[in-house]
C-alpha cells in the first residue's frame, strides 16, 4: 500500500469513528451523446461516479460542485436533479450518499491524473469499463431504465 493510500485509509476510518453520520455526494454527469462520466481512484478499485464527502458547513450540492470540479474539471451550469439518497452501509456504518443527475454542465479544463484520480472519462452505457462498480451499474439502471431504486448504495 502506498503512503497516499494508507493515509486515505486511516483518514476514512477516523471519519467513520469520529462522526455519528457521514454524507457523500455523487453525480451522474451525462453528455450530449448520453455517455456517462466515470472516475478511477488511486485508492480503491474500479470505476465510480465522481463525488466525495460533504464537509462541515457545506451543503450536499456544494460538495458535488467541488468534487466534480476537482475530479473531472466539470462546472455545473444548471440545477442538478437530486435523484435519491442511499444508505452506504455495505461499506461504512452510518454513511449515506446523495445522488444527483447532472445534465447541464461544461468542462473548461480536463485535469491530469493526480494523487486521488488515476483516470476519468465518458463512456457509453453499453461499453462501460469492465471494472465498473456494481453501484454504478445499479444507479444507471434506475436512472435510464426506471429500475426500482434500491435503498442501499
Amino acid at each position: 500500500m502506498t503512503r497516499d493510500k494508507f493515509v486515505m485509509y486511516v483518514l476514512q476510518r477516523y471519519w467513520r469513528w469520529a462522526r455519528g453520520l457521514t454524507l457523500g455526494a455523487q453525480g451522474l454527469v451525462i453528455d450530449a451523446d448520453n455517455r456517462v462520466l466515470l472516475v478511477r481512484h488511486t485508492y480503491r478499485p474500479g470505476w465510480h461516479f465522481p463525488g466525495g464527502g460533504v464537509e462541515k458547513n457545506e451543503t450536499a450540492l456544494t460538495a458535488l460542485e467541488r468534487e466534480l470540479s476537482e475530479e473531472a474539471g466539470i462546472v455545473i451550469a444548471g440545477t442538478p436533479e437530486l435523484f435519491s439518497i442511499y444508505a452506504n452501509f455495505r461499506y461504512f456504518p452510518n454513511d449515506h450518499v446523495a445522488f444527483f443527475v447532472v445534465r447541464s454542465w461544461r468542462q473548461p479544463i480536463i485535469p491530469a491524473p493526480n494523487n486521488e484520480i488515476a483516470d476519468h472519462g465518458f463512456f457509453p452505457r453499453d461499453r462501460l469499463p469492465q471494472s465498473t462498480n456494481r453501484a454504478v451499474i445499479a444507479r444507471l439502471a434506475e436512472v435510464f431504465d426506471n429500475a426500482p431504486p434500491d435503498a442501499l448504495w
